[in-house]
């Protein structure tokens, strides 16, 4: 038999560290900030995870599946080493998104979703990240934000990620 699911000491104590800064009752609060913690530790949120996520904050399980399902943040399967975002929505699409993320489907050779073949990059669509007057945006890895990505910044970036 398989031991259960669990994160690390060093994750429970992130997660503690979240959990406290709402009530007792209100634990379950902390959901957006475990599961970033747990992605962060494992790669990705398999069911598995997220079941150990909603039991270690009280919750049913479908409310934690709900979260990590609409937030583009939060990977439901293996990403590449390198996942970059890129948020498509109207303000960012005006600014030339559109024209960003067509190149980087072109000079990838995937589609939104997928990874490449050598396992490097996961390319994703996103919505607003706050960042319009910068568009087109793009967020590496959930946590550097990459801002005014012209053609010849993305060619860059991905020389850079090679």
């Amino acid at each position: 038999m398989n031991a259960p699911m669990t994160l690390s000491p060093d994750s429970l104590a992130k997660i503690d560290k979240a959990v406290a800064k709402y009530p007792p009752e209100r634990k379950d609060s902390a959901v957006m900030a475990a599961l970033t913690i747990a992605q962060d530790e494992k790669g990705w949120l398999s069911t598995e995870t997220m079941d150990f996520v909603a039991q270690y904050l009280g919750m049913a399980p479908v409310a934690v599946y709900e979260v990590a399902t609409f937030y583009t943040m939060y990977d439901l399967k293996p990403t590449g080493k390198y996942k970059l975002t890129i948020c498509t929505n109207l303000p960012c699409a005006l600014q030339g998104a559109t024209h960003a993320a067509e190149h980087l489907k072109k000079t990838l050779g995937i589609g939104f979703g997928e990874t490449t073949p050598d396992g490097r990059i996961t390319l994703k669509e996103g919505e607003c990240m706050g960042a319009c007057g910068d568009a087109p945006v793009m967020i590496q890895n959930n946590k550097r934000m990459l801002c005014a990505m012209s053609n010849e910044k993305i060619d860059l970036l991905l020389k850079d990620l090679k």
